[in-house]
């Protein structure tokens, strides 16, 4: 009997051992293909972070096929990486209940490239240009510099993520992001081009949000603040520290991605402070404020990009952000251990 009793209180002491250390499962979607772009994420997951916060995190790759965004409306994952917050804007028109609940970037990383020596060496040159601009943001962004700078929409044509037609035409511009496309026409081209950050010409978007289902903040705000302050961390450690484990898992998921491209990417990130700049150098990485989305709302109702009678404060919360998490940044900054939790 004796035997018996120290058996069953082994086996429970073994199962409440287990539940104390079980972590919660969470899924992850990302808005394209492994990249640098994701590099943060991709941190956390490899050296550990994720699994001290007490997360079990599936990373599920976008791509020109997925619409993960539809999968985060529909409950299908539980967070997504938003690129910018014209997306979230619209979900409050449409009525879908999601929330930004973080930054990644206090950047977005979107640009224009031109020749150099080719008279378009200055941002006010540009609009004279023929512009190569997608779909997606002819009707958004391209709109805010028709506004805000004077572009011209009859000077457009498709950019199909083929560099080649800028590359031959020396009137031309292009849209991009200052971590790829610069890279392929430096590889293709045989020159550098002429960048132009929209970020530094007014357009204030937030980038690389976290994106998630109001219900989730509702029900489970510990789950999610623990997914924000992981994430910071893994941003803040692939920037700063050892990123090799992240990058080859990323080479993993996307066999199409290269360490030249990843190089080019990571730096930057840094040159331009995509990640650690503004705001995130006082509040931490991730950080929003309030000015800020009243600022970039109001720009895109003058652009007509959205309705001015949407209340733009419910695509968004403040609630996991802005709490200091991955300070200090900037050039000497050291890695954040995984976690103190």
């Amino acid at each position: 009997m004796t035997w018996a009793r120290s058996l069953l209180t082994a086996f429970l002491f073994i199962c409440a051992v287990s539940h104390a250390f079980a972590l919660d499962r969470v899924s992850f979607a990302t808005n394209w293909l492994a990249e640098a772009e994701h590099g943060g994420f991709y941190q956390a997951l490899v050296d550990g972070t994720y699994e001290r916060y007490g997360l079990d995190v599936k990373i599920i790759q976008g791509g020109p096929q997925a619409n993960n965004r539809l999968l985060l409306a529909a409950g299908r994952v539980d967070f997504y990486l938003g690129a910018n917050m014209i997306q979230a804007l619209h979900a409050v028109e449409q009525g879908i209940p999601t929330l930004v609940v973080a930054s990644l970037f206090q950047k977005d990383p979107l640009i224009l490239m031109s020749h150099p020596s080719s008279g378009l060496d200055r941002f006010e040159d540009l609009p004279r240009a023929t512009a190569f601009i997608g779909k997606d943001n002819l009707v958004s962004v391209y709109q805010w510099l028709k506004n805000a700078h004077s572009f011209h929409e009859e000077k457009t044509k498709p950019y199909n993520f083929n560099p080649a037609p800028f590359i031959a035409d020396k009137n031309s511009i292009q849209q991009g992001y200052v971590t790829s496309e610069p890279y392929e026409v430096e590889r293709q081209g045989g020159f550098k081009p002429n960048i132009f950050l929209l970020a530094d010409y007014g357009y204030d978007s937030y980038s690389t949000t976290i994106d998630v289902r109001a219900d989730l903040v509702a029900q489970k705000p510990d789950l999610v603040q623990r997914f924000v302050d992981a994430s910071i961390i893994g941003w803040h450690n692939y920037i700063y520290g050892d990123n090799a484990k992240a990058n080859a898992r990323i080479k993993q998921d996307n066999p199409e991605m290269t360490d030249g491209q990843l190089a080019f990417s990571v730096a930057k990130l840094r040159e331009y402070g995509i990640v650690d700049s503004g705001d995130s150098r006082v509040l931490g990485i991730g950080a929003m404020t309030d000015e800020r989305m009243r600022s970039f709302f109001d720009k895109m109702v003058v652009a007509k990009v959205i309705a001015p009678n949407i209340d733009y404060r419910k695509a968004y919360t403040l609630a996991f952000v802005n709490k200091k998490v991955g300070l200090p940044i900037g050039a000497n900054a050291a890695p954040v251990p995984p976690s103190n939790r």
